[in-house]
């Protein structure tokens, strides 16, 4: 998995140039409309405070369905004669919330998205959830931005070639 650089302390969901260069390094991507990104970052209950900001749900999902077809390219590749009955739960293994929740707690990705307050004082900065959903929504401004190659990239860093 790649290394993040030290992030800077500032208060949580503000993304400072030393992060925004850390999860590009991270991710093997540099991000190209910071306004995408910061809505990757946008919880719904930031959304429900702040309106009429529009929360990560629409990026998620994106995400979610290139991150998908990444892993059943990458389990197929292994495993050109397996079954979808071996492939699909394979691939429902490694795309696992608490998975994806890891992942994005090592790029710090709990420390950069926008709560609402009640969100972020009852410990939605470590709530698998949260964290799922926010690479997700990250990986779906990847996918946006640089096809299905930069999120092949991107997960070649977070996923361990194993899997």
């Amino acid at each position: 998995m790649a290394q993040t650089p030290q992030r800077s302390s500032r208060p949580g969901g503000a993304v400072t140039p030393l992060d925004l260069a850390a999860l590009e390094a991270a991710l093997d991507h540099r991000f190209v409309d910071l306004g995408l990104l910061t809505r990757a970052l946008t919880h719904a209950s930031y959304v429900n405070e702040h309106p009429p900001q529009v929360s990560q749900d629409g990026l998620a999902f994106v995400g979610d369905a290139a991150l998908g077809l990444v892993i059943a390219q990458r389990l197929l590749a292994r495993a050109p004669d397996a079954p979808a009955g071996v492939l699909t739960p394979a691939r429902a293994a490694v795309v696992s919330g608490t998975n994806l929740a890891r992942w994005a707690a090592a790029l710090g990705l709990g420390e950069l998205v926008r709560l609402g307050r009640g969100e972020d004082q009852t410990g939605g900065r470590a709530r698998e959830s949260i964290l799922a959903t926010t690479l997700e929504a990250v990986l779906g401004v990847i996918y946006l931005e640089g096809g299905l190659d930069a999120v092949r990239r991107a997960i070649d860093g977070l996923v361990p070639e194993t899997t």
